[in-house]
């Protein structure tokens, strides 16, 4: 992979005492920082791929994910890698599972596999993190494929958000 060039960055106002591990940081072409979260509630970070005019998505059968919108980009998959590797968490809906099919895990080096030693020096050395990042499932009506590999990889956690209804996953009454 060609090494990234930022073309625009921020320097953070504060320091937040991570930083990338050489190899990444090589890749990414600097360090990456987010500032501090607030304590009263969670820092959220987005990531996804859009056409110019907005499209995130064709909603074509079997080609709903934004590989089809990015071409698979390597760059863009290193990044959105390196983006969950920082993240303590990475939110996923149950459409979105639905779509890319029971392969699906969510974590660093499941987008990006060649980083996948870095990623988890970065998460475990350096941020001071569990090997992967809870993958937290929302579903209003509880139709989730429980044979997915996401419930099925060892080390990963995973939470379910739902409501009253959706409280019969994969026909099982939870609590």
């Amino acid at each position: 992979m060609e090494p990234i060039r930022t073309l625009f960055a921020t320097q953070p106002t504060e320091p937040s005492g991570a930083v990338l591990p050489e190899g990444l940081r090589a890749r990414y072409d600097g360090d990456l920082s987010f500032p501090s979260a607030p304590e009263e509630r969670p820092y959220c970070v987005a990531n996804f791929v859009s056409t110019l005019d907005g499209v995130v998505s064709f909603n074509i059968p079997g080609q709903s994910e934004g590989a089809q919108i990015s071409n698979s980009n390597e760059q863009d998959r290193f990044i959105m890698g390196l983006l969950r590797a920082s993240a303590d968490a990475v939110l996923v809906g149950s459409g979105t599972l639905q779509a890319v099919g029971p392969q699906g895990t969510w974590l660093p080096e499941s987008v990006y596999p060649a980083a996948k030693d870095l990623y988890q020096k970065y998460r475990t050395k350096v941020l001071r993190k569990p090997e992967y990042p809870l993958v937290v499932i929302v579903t209003g009506t509880g139709g989730l494929d429980l044979a997915s590999a996401v419930f099925h990889t060892p080390r990963t956690r995973v939470l379910i958000l739902t409501t009253e209804r959706g409280k019969r996953i994969g026909g099982a009454r939870l609590s």
